[in-house]
This record gives C-alpha cells, structure tokens and sequence, in this order.
C-alpha cells in the first residue's frame, strides 16, 4: 500500500486534508466518492528526493498567452466530440512552448494510465489554483466544455487589464531611463570636463560649481566601484523580494503610496471578484472558492485577507461582512457583495465589482500619469539648469573681472 495526501470538502464545505493508506489513486477516490463528498486533489506523499526533483522540473513561470492558446484549441477539440486523451494527443505536438509542451506531454501520459484530469494538471504543480480546480468541477458536473470557456474568458480578461496597466506605465518608464542617462552623462563627463578646465585656470568657484565638482569628480573616479556596489543592492533587494517575509512588507508599502497606493488596492480587488465569480460560477462551493481564490493570488496582504474572511464564513459570517473585516476592501466593494448575497446573485455581481474596479484602475492611471509625466520634465529641466547655470558660473565671474 502507499500514502496519498488527500484533500476534500465535506457537505457543509469545511476542507479538510488528511494522509490515507491506499493500494491506488483509483481506490481511495472510489472510497470517498461513495461518501458524498467533494475531491480536491489526491497525490502520493514524495520523498525528500523526489520533491527535489519534482521542485526542479517546475521552475520557471508558465506563459499565460501560451496557456490561453492550449485552452482555446483544447475546448474547440472537446467540443467537437474529441476525447480529452486524443485532445491532449493532437495539441502536445502543436505547443511552441517547450515549457508548456513538456507539461502537457506529462498530463497526457498520467491522462492515459487512468488519471482525472484536473489531478493530472494539479500534480504538475505549474498551472493556476483557479484552474485545476475548474476542471475539477467540470468533471464532477459533466460540463468540462463550459467550465473551459469560462476559464478562457476569464483568462482573456486578466491578460488584458494586465497588458492595458503595463502599456500605460512605458512611456514614463522610458522618460525615467532618459532622466538618468542624462544624469549619469552630466556628471561622469561634462562635470569633470569643466573642472579640469577650472583647475588649469586656478579660479575661484562658487559654492554650488564646488559641489557640483566635488560630486562629478569624485563620482567618475569611483564609478567602477558605485556600479558594482548599485549591482548588489539590486540583487540584494531582487533576493529579499522573493521571500515569504518580505512580501508582506511590499505589499504594505503598495497600499500606503501616495497616489498609486489607492490604484493598486483596486486593482488586486478586481483579480481576487473575478477569481471569486468564476469559481463560483463554475459550481465550486463558496468555502473552497474562496480558498482557490485566496491561493492563486499574488498579494499577501490579499491572500490574508481572503482566507480571514473565510474562517469567519466558516463560523457562518456574510461574506461582505468578513470582508469588510479584514479592512482591506473598499466600501464600495463591500457593498456591491452585500446586495449580491442579498439577492442571491453572488456571482454576477462579483464580475461587476471586478468590471466596475478594472475601469478605475484604467481611469486612475491614466490621470496619475499625466501628472507624473510633466513632473518627470520639471525635474530633468531643473537639474539640467542647475548642472549648466553652476558650470557657467565661473566663466561669467572671469568674464565680468576682465
């Protein structure tokens, strides 16, 4: 026999997780299937080596416009009457993704010795919460097809808002990256040009020509030195930004920044309705939406949020209510998820909420930026005058004691 990690929810949705002895996956599904309850995963307990491994092949992000492609055509198949392991058959071939390719050759191949498919998925370890726990539903109700349309179209909204937040932000990314080109050109070459200058002539400089000097000489001469110690900073700050510990601190200067603090709360708020709205739509149980929801966000604040919400659901709390709990959420949020349980119309009103905040977002940034663009400009005009009128000072005294 062997030793499964089994996970579940019960009829009154708690999820509980627990190790069972088992001669196969096979076996212990049967097992609970004839309890009523509902199957989140199954997966063999790894040893410490294989879990090495299995970390190894699972590194690297997935590439979402890829994965967007693989369901379009995978849904197109199933609806046409293909079976699921001839779907994955024709399109493991057609995938430019290597990364996507091998993980779908690897779901084929467990798909083929008898594996459901949202466990074949799961067990990769590489796809979203959000949808092997679609598929998951989509096999327990009969409705895969609709279940991956739903996905799709979810799928196709995030990448857009996405790349709509990115487009906005390139143009005073760019102006941002010319600030300190010119930056570093004033004062690694003009600056020490001058003050070679100013020295053959002995003149007496100015207190702002003598800073600027003083900063631009000894800059360039150590320039080797400034660089390599930027390099590790930047490093340093890459590698503590991807620890546990300090994401809850990003995330809290995120929300506290002036202007774009508000922006950003409002976005993750759209992720976590629309993650929500799905789930639910795809007939998962509010309990364990809202634990999918809270896995397959990126914001640790967000995920705190959600699963504080969710023991407080769990003692029988209104969702709104525990929402507005964990402070968090906008008033407006809250509200627009009362009057949906109210009425009865959770779901929709969740992909409202979702809709409704990804045009703030969109509106937001658009006027954020227009502000930060001309201050962008001021502040490369001031310093550039600064740096010319503290250059010219010197000639203007000689010129003016002649």
């Amino acid at each position: 026999m062997a030793e499964f990690m089994l996970k579940y929810a019960d009829a009154q949705g708690a999820v509980h997780e627990r190790v069972e002895d088992a001669d196969s996956e096979r076996a212990l599904r049967d097992k609970y299937a004839d309890q009523g309850v509902l199957i989140y995963s199954i997966r063999p307990r790894h040893s410490l080596g294989e879990m090495q491994a299995l970390a190894q092949r699972r590194k690297g992000r997935l590439n979402l416009e890829q994965f967007l492609i693989f369901n379009q055509q995978f849904v197109t198949l199933i609806r046409a009457g293909l079976p699921i392991l001839k779907s994955l058959e024709l399109l493991q071939g057609n995938i430019k993704n290597k990364k996507l390719g091998r993980h779908i050759r690897s779901i084929h191949d467990a798909v083929k010795t008898g594996a459901p498919l949202s466990e074949a998925f799961r067990q990769e370890g590489a796809f979203p919460p959000i949808y092997t726990t679609s598929l998951m539903a989509g096999e327990k109700s009969g409705s895969l097809p609709e279940v991956l349309d739903r996905f799709v179209q979810y799928q196709k909204v995030t990448l857009a808002v996405r790349k709509k937040v990115l487009v906005s932000l390139i143009y005073p990314t760019v102006l941002i990256v010319l600030v300190m080109a010119l930056i570093l050109f004033l004062v690694t070459y003009v600056v020490p040009e001058f003050a070679a200058l100013y020295d053959s002539m002995d003149a007496d400089l100015p207190r702002p020509t003598q800073i600027l000097v003083a900063f631009g000489v000894t800059f360039s001469e150590n320039l080797l030195t400034v660089t390599a110690a930027g390099a590790a900073i930047v490093a340093l700050l890459m590698w503590w930004g991807r620890t546990e510990s300090a994401r809850g601190v990003i995330d809290a200067i995120r929300m506290r920044a002036p202007i774009f603090g508000p922006i950003w709360v409002k976005y993750q708020v759209s992720q976590m309705c629309r993650l929500l709205s799905t789930l639910l739509q795809g007939g998962i149980p509010l309990m364990g939406a809202l634990e999918t929801t809270g896995a397959s966000l990126g914001s640790r604040v967000m995920r705190d949020a959600v699963e504080e919400a969710r023991s407080k659901v769990k003692e029988g709390r209104a969702l709104s209510k525990s929402l507005a709990e964990t402070e968090v959420f906008p008033p407006l949020a809250i509200e627009m998820i009362y009057v949906g349980e109210s009425t009865g119309a959770l779901p929709a009103m969740l992909n409202s909420v979702a809709e409704f905040f990804d045009e703030d977002v969109s509106n937001a940034m658009t006027a954020a930026l227009s502000l930060i663009e001309p201050a962008i400009m001021i502040f490369m005009g001031v310093f550039v005058a600064f740096v010319l009128i503290s250059l010219y000072l010197p000639i203007f005294s000689l010129a003016g004691n002649i």
